[in-house]
């Protein structure tokens, strides 16, 4: 029988590859995984490859191969691989009795159709999706502690639906009013595969605008606050920082509010949340109050007439926007405290 917490990592040459590698590589509850690659390039160890892990448990490196992950012990399988990779391998994976947790965007949605669109990719994964469960832990945790497949969400997404959707469902939303999302990323979000537009003298000392109404992030903050697309102005920038994701939030509220009302209703939604951190009311967070960590920070500040709020909400892309939030989502499926590991 295979055991949940002997763990495989298939990807781990990327930044969120590396990011879990190293979160779970100090993880109290398990023991080091196996990570698998395209190319080992002759290493054995992953500290061969990240010399920066040395001083961590040594932990095996393999060359990937379905059928060497099949018939290991492994019990759960991280997966940090291109999309149409992880639509690929996590049906055989789950087929041999292994829990995925999927870190790509092919298990992100209700319908193959929406992932087809906005990824341009095929999707052959499509009798699958029912059994995905979206891990936000925040709203989905007990739909995660029974899940075999996992998607993790995508990081933009995270930083909107976090802080927009407790408003929604408290029904203070003006809905004859755009929602404007303001979101801005560090420069690790766009992977590591190198990109002229990624070279260091295109992103130093520069700021831009991309992906505008075609992020693929979008339709993951449709299905999970319920807004209409053209209810949503959700707008990607880049930052020149290596890591983090600030996202300002505009809305329209239908009834006068106080601070103190929103202050409690985010205080109530988020109780017992641990990775979910509410500042009082008029206070901001900070990018760097936030990288390197698990945690997503919201503030807010409130205008005289009650009626316009606007939200900051800011996380670690390559944290609770991606590896991180991978752990969580393993922590909850085990049983462990949330945020084993993570602090």
């Amino acid at each position: 029988m295979r055991d949940p917490r002997s763990i495989a990592v298939l990807g781990v040459t990327g930044y969120t590859g590396f990011e879990l590698a190293t979160l779970l590589l100090r993880h109290p509850g398990v023991p080091p995984p196996a990570f698998y690659v395209r190319e080992t390039n002759g290493y054995h160890c992953l500290s061969q490859l990240f010399p920066q892990l040395r001083s961590r448990a040594e932990a095996p490196l393999r060359t990937l191969a379905l059928d060497a992950v099949t018939s290991s012990d492994a019990g759960t399988a991280f997966l940090a691989t291109p999309h149409e990779v992880s639509a690929e391998h996590a049906p055989r994976l789950r087929d041999a009795g292994i829990r995925v947790i999927d870190l790509s965007g092919a298990f992100r949605f209700a319908s193959a159709e929406t992932f087809t669109s906005w990824y341009k990719l095929p999707a052959p994964h499509a009798d699958r999706l029912a059994d995905a469960v979206y891990g936000l832990p925040e709203f989905y945790a007990d739909e995660i502690r029974k899940a075999n497949l996992v998607a993790n969400p995508g990081c933009y997404a995270t930083s909107v639906i976090l802080p927009l959707r407790p408003l929604l469902q408290a029904g203070l939303v003006d809905k004859s009013q755009n929602i404007v999302c303001d979101c801005k990323s560090g420069a690790s979000g766009a992977g590591k595969e190198p990109r002229r537009d990624l070279h260091f003298v295109e992103v130093g000392e520069n700021f831009r605008a991309y992906n505008l109404f075609s992020h693929r992030h979008t339709p993951e903050i449709l299905e999970h606050t319920g807004i209409p697309e053209s209810q949503l102005v959700f707008t990607t920038h880049l930052l020149p920082v290596a890591r983090g994701i600030l996202s300002t939030i505009y809305v329209s509220l239908d009834s006068p509010q106080s601070s103190g009302d929103i202050e409690k209703l985010y205080r109530d939604a988020f109780a017992g949340k641990p990775m979910v951190r509410v500042w009082p009311a008029g206070k901001l967070p900070e990018l760097q109050h936030v990288t390197n960590t698990n945690f997503c920070d919201i503030g807010f500040t409130l205008d005289k007439s009650g009626k316009r709020l606007i939200v900051v909400s800011c996380l670690d892309n390559l944290g609770k926007g991606a590896a991180g939030q991978a752990v969580q989502n393993f922590n909850l499926m085990m049983n462990f405290q949330e945020q084993a590991g993570l602090l």
